[in-house]
């Protein structure tokens, strides 16, 4: 394996590796090179990064590298984070938002058990979207936190209240649970074009 192969591969681990990243024993175990090699590629990628003014850098927690964004772009990122008509949903956080639409207040139990499947991944994403947010407590054991759609899903859809989502009678099949999604968020989409378009034309 050449040097440039090396550092692409050991690139791309870091990325897979997220947060967690990876030690120099680790890396030099999976491509199978010697550790002194790795460390050397991990420096020279550290360096390239800062010379070149990419928009990642390497870091080295606790002897652990990782791949990281810059601090000074945070304010872009930001923007991304809370912008949830420039960021897509998945189908599972699509499925999430519209059992919590119709059903809240609703706990993440109670979310699991219509989707048959674990949720919580899908309930921090729309929690950092700011599409769902912490409404109170259950009063049941261990005081379940409740979710409930936010101001910036309302003001996303277009929506005055929720008494104007489309009522497709959902939920009655959990079985049918994807198809009546798309058609909740197909119909929500239609609402929210009509919405921009009236805007642009009060613009013009």
């Amino acid at each position: 394996m050449d040097y440039p192969t090396l550092k692409s591969i050991i690139e791309g681990l870091l990325f897979l590796a997220g947060e967690e990243g990876l030690t120099v024993k680790q890396i030099a175990e999976i491509t199978e090179q010697r550790p002194e090699l790795v460390t050397d590629c991990l420096e020279d990628m550290k360096s390239d990064m800062e010379k070149e003014g990419r928009g990642l850098q390497m870091l080295k927690l606790a002897g652990r590298y990782q791949l990281a964004t810059l601090s000074e772009h945070a304010p872009y990122f930001e923007k991304l984070a809370y912008s949830p008509a420039r960021v897509s949903l998945s189908q599972a956080a699509l499925e999430t938002l519209a059992i919590v639409a119709y059903r809240q207040p609703i706990t993440r139990v109670e979310i699991e058990e219509i989707r048959g499947v674990k949720s919580e991944r899908a309930i921090h994403t729309l929690v950092n979207k700011e599409l769902i947010e912490e409404t109170g407590r259950a009063d049941a054991i261990g005081r379940p936190i409740l979710y409930g759609t936010t101001k910036a899903f309302m003001d996303y859809f277009g929506l005055g209240s929720l008494d104007e989502l489309p009522q497709p009678d959902l939920f009655e099949d959990t079985d049918q649970l994807e198809e009546e999604t798309q058609l909740l968020f197909s119909k929500l989409d239609e609402r929210q074009q009509l919405t921009i378009d009236d805007v642009d034309h009060r613009e013009e």
